[in-house]
């Protein structure tokens, strides 16, 4: 058993590792936010790149917000969301910077992979900017827990996106019912009493 020298001094150790951990994490955080302009046009430039080449020009290019709402839109989540990833994320504000990208997305022709996958493009992004930081093992280790962030993330996003989705097919269901009971309606094939949900009138041959 260790006696209650060696407890302290085990204690004591675990703290200065601890406190350590912290310390490089600030200094992560401190190497990022110096560097955010640049990362955040690397990481924008990859999240537009998911659309085709004419348009990913466009939202690159044109800066009026009015005449391009989609990369405006784009640009200010991803600032929003580096933000967050630099803070302890909180989830009502990072679903408020998530939402607007990803139900554009989710309305568009893409898959749940193709939709999302900007995000995980962060992590490239900042490894190729702190490659030679990143051979110190403390800052690895730090990075490695910021890139967990980056996960969660993605998966808020995934989450976003299936109930986009979702109230896409309910508001593509309703359409085409009321679409097809107006369409019997007027051919005289409903039958409607008061109280009662429209019922197809039997017809005889």
């Amino acid at each position: 058993m260790l006696n209650r020298c060696e407890c302290e001094c085990t204690g004591l150790s675990q703290k200065k590792l601890t406190i350590l951990g912290v310390l490089v994490e600030t200094e992560l955080e401190k190497l990022i936010e110096r560097e955010k302009p640049t990362i955040l046009k690397k990481w924008f430039d990859i999240a537009i790149q998911s659309y085709d080449p004419d348009t990913a020009k466009f939202l690159s290019n044109q800066k009026d917000p009015f005449a391009n709402p989609v990369g405006s839109s784009t640009l200010k989540g991803l600032q929003g969301l580096l933000d967050q990833l630099l803070k302890d994320l909180d989830r009502k504000a990072v679903h408020s910077y998530l939402d607007p990208i990803i139900r554009i997305r989710a309305v568009q022709a893409f898959t749940p992979s193709q939709a999302t996958a900007f995000i995980l493009s962060l992590k490239q992004v900042l490894r190729e900017m702190l490659d030679k930081k990143l051979q110190d093992p403390k800052m690895a280790k730090a990075f490695m827990s910021f890139e967990s962030k980056i996960d969660r993330l993605c998966l808020m996003a995934f989450d976003i996106y299936m109930e986009c989705k979702e109230k896409i097919y309910q508001i593509s269901a309703n359409e085409t019912r009321n679409r097809t009971f107006r369409t019997f309606e007027r051919a005289g094939l409903l039958s409607e009493k008061k109280g009662d949900r429209p019922k197809i009138k039997k017809t005889i041959n």
